[in-house]
């Protein structure tokens, strides 16, 4: 697993909780020194506009802090999905999120929609036919529905459940039967029980981890990339994001 990060995704950009000091920290402290760091290039505004519309794209420039950490957000998607090409998997450590910024419009903390701008840039890439995209974060990723619900070479799941053993068990479920030629995962770790959701334990990032790793390298030679969207307890989403990553790699 590599991880791409770079040293301005610790900046408070903006007001929101996805913004807040000091939220990455414990999951740096975990990660460095025991798996490879990437640093990404922002995304340029024709990769933008792969998943939204000019408008959107000319309303998000006015505020050029925000812009730029969007667009650098956006390309460092656009890395771990060229790294997991490889069949070596990436997670993208990244701020501010994306699965709430449809085409035309954004809300949640997002600006830019990072999982689909990096999806649609490996269609428009001929790299790859087919994508699958897990999304379980405590929030609908309605933007990457919005993107994506007409597009038969995307199947999409917002990961939900009753309890703790249904909620993964919704994913594998879900994965039951599909192909595709690399697997997405927005990974949000708000439904930990100390943070927002107050539903998941650490190890069940593990398990969901484990299983999408076991899907990716059964049905797609391992191509599997995530990036970072909600999360906002620090010590929790540094210890799932952890779990998480090594249950991929078991």
């Amino acid at each position: 697993m590599k991880i791409v990060f770079h040293d301005s995704f610790l900046q408070n950009y903006c007001s929101d909780p996805a913004a807040s000091t000091g939220r990455l920290d414990p999951a740096l402290s975990k990660l460095k020194g025991k798996y490879e760091f990437i640093t990404p290039e922002p995304c340029t505004e024709e990769d933008v506009l792969l998943a939204h519309s000019p408008g959107h794209l000319e309303s998000e420039s006015r505020n050029k802090t925000i812009f730029n950490m969007a667009k650098l957000a956006a390309g460092a998607a656009i890395s771990s999905a060229r790294l997991a090409l490889s069949s070596d998997p990436a997670f993208g450590l990244l701020r501010p999120p994306g699965h709430h910024a449809s085409p035309d419009h954004c809300w949640g903390f997002c600006f830019f929609n990072n999982v689909a701008i990096a999806v649609k840039k490996l269609f428009q890439e001929s790299e790859i036919k087919k994508s699958v995209i897990i999304d379980f974060d405590l929030h609908f990723g309605d933007g990457t529905y919005n993107i994506f619900s007409a597009d038969p070479r995307v199947d999409y799941l917002h990961a939900q459940g009753r309890d703790r053993d249904s909620f993964v068990g919704s994913i594998k479920e879900f994965l039951d039967g599909k192909e595709c030629d690399i697997v997405a995962v927005s990974a949000g770790f708000d439904r930990h029980k100390e943070d927002w959701g107050g539903l998941l334990h650490t190890e069940d990032y593990r398990k969901i981890g484990e299983i999408l790793g076991s899907f990716a390298r059964e049905k797609c030679g391992g191509r599997l990339f995530a990036v970072l969207e909600g999360g906002y307890n620090p010590r929790s989403l540094g210890e799932s994001m952890a779990a998480f990553i090594e249950g991929v790699e078991s």
